[in-house]
């Protein structure tokens, strides 16, 4: 995990963003280098951006077996203490529950709240 400025992330820099999956609802948000965001890598592949204040995220694949380490990283980073809480209320453009990636977070340890998923440092 990254933060999207920090100079060891090649994405937005270098490297173009990755294309996002087919969606039908359109994602709305886009990923950029903004200061407060987080870019998660999977074996040196941008996986997930994490919008400043983590309630939003995007997805670059909608593998399980390549989404799930990369909500495993950042479930562990919520734990570790380098986040804090996180509570996630949607994903690609739709809320967190309704998502492949919710899913995930909710295996890496994320609960249910009335708005999404939460985990606690």
């Amino acid at each position: 995990m990254l933060a999207a400025t920090d100079p060891a992330n090649p994405y937005g820099a270098a490297l173009p963003w990755p294309a996002a999956p087919p969606s039908e609802t359109g994602r709305g948000h886009q990923p950029a280098r903004k200061a407060g965001a987080l870019t998660v890598l999977v074996d040196g592949a941008c996986v997930l951006y994490v919008e400043r204040g983590g309630r939003t995220l995007l997805s670059f694949s909608d593998d399980a077996s390549v989404l799930q380490p990369a909500a495993d990283a950042l479930a562990l980073a919520v734990r570790d203490g380098a986040l804090g809480k996180l509570a996630v209320e949607r994903a690609d453009g739709v809320p967190i529950v309704a998502s492949v990636l919710g899913d995930a977070l909710a295996a890496a340890g994320f609960r249910p709240t009335p708005r999404g998923l939460r985990l606690r440092g």
